[in-house]
């Protein structure tokens, strides 16, 4: 009964945009090089600030400054609030890299989490300034032993 009712809803989506198709669990990491399935998603909380500061919570709670640093500012994981995105900075792609996961390390987090609390961590993502590049034009050469 269970796989039937799974069976039903796999590759449904939610008509207002916010929501991904469901996926089985063995879906959710996608080998290297292999892109989430196609389409925009769009973030109804874009700009909301009681998301982006419920989203932060969200983000401590998950320990997903465990990888990525305090502030997201990267640590093991690679920095969030840098303005580089190595699977695209839109809010839909953002989305997706939390509930796929993506290859490399990052876990999904779809099936974890609700589709409304990934995109609080989207908005507060989306929320954070870029910092400005730090030259590094002056700093002193490192030669090999």
């Amino acid at each position: 009964m269970i796989a039937l009712v799974g069976a039903a809803t796999c590759g449904r989506s939610d008509a207002g945009g916010g929501v991904p198709p469901s996926i089985r669990y063995d879906q959710h990491v996608f080998a290297g090089g292999v892109a989430p399935p196609a389409g925009s998603l769009t973030n109804p909380l874009h700009g909301d600030r009681s998301s982006a500061a419920a989203g932060e919570k969200i983000f401590s709670a998950m320990n997903c400054d465990g990888c990525h640093g305090g502030g997201a500012v990267g640590w093991v994981g690679p920095s969030l609030v840098d303005g580089r995105w190595r699977y695209g900075g839109a809010d839909g792609a953002v989305f997706q890299s939390v509930y796929y996961g993506r290859p490399r390390g990052m876990p999904a987090y779809g099936g974890i989490l609700s589709p409304a609390a990934i995109w609080k961590i989207v908005t507060y993502l989306q929320a954070q300034p870029i910092p400005p590049d730090v030259p590094t034009e002056g700093w002193p050469a490192r030669r090999a032993p």
